[in-house]
């Protein structure tokens, strides 16, 4: 049986908790709270979590690496679960996007991303699942780097939270249905 993993995308250390890079991590803390999968394994680049959804084996996953290394947690799970690259769904933040809006899909460039760069240089490909997350372009006079390490605004905080939980069913309908089905729903 194939292993699905899903892989949230954010930097370690409770100083990035809460910022917009980080959304991929809290979709995963959101997966693991909903599908009952306690986070409670750890490895040198990857802290993860194993159970099952949907009659399939799942991994939730968050590396222990900063974004820009990404693929280094990438290359441990593709090892150790012996997964290939149609196995994985990447859920990361996305500035091009207006907050709040998702995209999924089953591939494409790195957009100037770093850690979906460090990603594809690892797998060979950039032909694997995703889900971005908006967290809205960077306010003028603003840079990309303090705007992605910004935390979300009063006004934004309730978006974001509703949007992880579409991200959550996003999930669900690509473990039940198919990722199609998922793009047809979400985006």
């Amino acid at each position: 049986m194939t292993v699905r993993v899903f892989i949230g995308l954010g930097n370690p250390g409770p100083r990035y908790n809460n910022t917009r890079h980080n959304v991929g991590f809290r979709c995963i803390d959101l997966l693991a709270r909903q599908w009952g999968i306690t986070m409670n394994e750890r490895r040198a680049t990857v802290v993860l979590g194993q159970g099952h959804r949907h009659d399939q084996d799942v991994v939730l996953a968050k590396p222990r690496t900063f974004m820009n290394h990404s693929g280094e947690a990438v290359s441990y799970l593709r090892a150790r679960f012996g997964i290939q690259p149609a196995d994985l769904v990447v859920i990361y933040d996305e500035a091009a996007l207006p907050v709040g809006k998702l995209r999924v899909r089953t591939g494409g460039s790195d957009a100037g991303h770093n850690g979906i760069k460090s990603i594809i240089a690892a797998l060979g490909t950039q032909e694997f699942p995703r889900i971005r997350v908006g967290i809205g372009p960077p306010p003028g006079g603003v840079g990309q780097v303090p705007h992605v390490l910004g935390a979300f605004s009063t006004e934004e905080a309730p978006v974001v939270d509703q949007a992880l939980e579409l991200v959550a069913q996003a999930a669900d309908c690509l473990l039940q249905e198919s990722i199609q089905a998922a793009m047809n729903r979400f985006n």
